[in-house]
């Protein structure tokens, strides 16, 4: 026992000599003895370190950046200005200005352009958003490049996976994909076109255009009535 409480009191003596290090050099901590940063990692002067963020590997995060409570960053690039949110980002970049979480997840080889935004329970996979994109819940980028000015609604899910390869899509620039949008890859979405919400897109969308892929909505005026009224349990 005399052995582990050693060990541990070496690990905290490093970790608060890291975190001093980091806040000579102008970083700012919520509680400089919760934070968690590999000695390899490099962050800007004017960044925010909140508690119980884990900073890994070769990261670099740049100045004037927030990295919110319970967050996990692993040997990935993060540009100025940038604020996460309670989330995880392995082996991406992110460029300026951009906000990611909270509850995101960025895997690895994913690119977050300059101001765009990956919202609450969203994922990112080996996928690029361009500059000013938009992915903000409840959505899943995998394999995939998405252009600059993106909307991609709640429920967005882009399925690369056909049960042996991985396939790649599209989306251009300034595109607007509804809510609870399938786009089977792989597909292009031109520039401009328009998904609207509750579509499966299966080919190519030409730039400026509306893809409708649902079924049309029937009324049956009485049918409750003629059913009966629902049961309570």
């Amino acid at each position: 026992m005399a052995d582990l409480l050693k060990e541990y009191r070496e690990k905290a003596e490093e970790r608060l000599r890291i975190n001093l290090r980091h806040a000579e050099n102008g970083v700012l901590f919520a509680d400089i003895d919760a934070a968690y940063i590999d000695a390899r990692a490099r962050i800007g002067r004017g960044s925010f370190i909140g508690p119980s963020a884990v900073i890994e590997g070769e990261t670099r995060i740049g100045e004037d950046c927030h990295i919110g409570q319970n967050t996990r960053i692993s040997d990935s690039r993060l540009g100025n200005g940038v604020r996460v949110e309670q989330s995880v980002v392995v082996e991406s970049e992110i460029d300026d200005g951009a906000r990611i979480g909270p509850f995101a997840y960025l895997r690895p080889h994913s690119r977050i352009g300059a101001g765009a935004k990956v919202g609450d329970f969203v994922e990112i996979k080996n996928s690029s958003l361009g500059a000013g994109a938009k992915a903000s819940h409840l959505t899943y980028v995998g394999d995939s490049d998405i252009g600059e000015d993106v909307n991609l609604g709640c429920g967005v899910v882009f399925v690369n996976f056909d049960g042996r390869e991985k396939h790649r899509s599209v989306v251009g620039d300034g595109a607007f994909i509804g809510c609870n949008v399938n786009i089977v890859s792989p597909v292009v979405v031109g520039e401009g076109a328009y998904v609207a919400a509750g579509t499966t897109v299966t080919r190519d969308l030409p730039a400026g255009a509306l893809a409708v892929g649902r079924a049309r909505q029937r009324v049956l005026e009485g049918w409750v009535k003629r059913r009966g009224p629902r049961k309570h349990e």
